[in-house]
């Protein structure tokens, strides 16, 4: 199996992964500091793939483009109060999560 076709089930195994969940589900996560928002203009799936293949200098780049970051206090509130559905995905160390719909 070539490198392409390995990354493609790889992407395939956490597109699989990914599915909606109640933003109140993910209280014990936010309270740990393990979640973090990707960023809407990102794909979900990508940034996850990018997590898992330690893909340092772009994961620096979402970090400081902030494209990749913790949820913020006023996020989550406002995530609990409007009884939220995000995508999220787990890919160690993080929760990934994201508010919009995933084409």
């Amino acid at each position: 199996m070539s490198q392409a076709e390995r990354d493609n089930v790889h992407r395939a195994k956490l597109n699989l992964e990914t599915s909606q969940i109640a933003w109140k589900e993910l209280q014990r996560y936010f309270a740990s500091g393990v979640v973090r928002q990707v960023s809407d203009d990102l794909d979900l799936v990508d940034v996850a793939f990018q997590i898992s293949e330690n893909n340092v200098q772009q994961i620096a780049a979402w970090l400081e483009q902030q494209k990749l970051q913790l949820v913020s206090d006023e996020q989550a509130r406002q995530w609990w109060e409007e009884d939220a559905l995000l995508w999220a995905v787990v890919v160690s160390p993080w929760v990934l999560v994201q508010a919009r719909v995933l084409h």
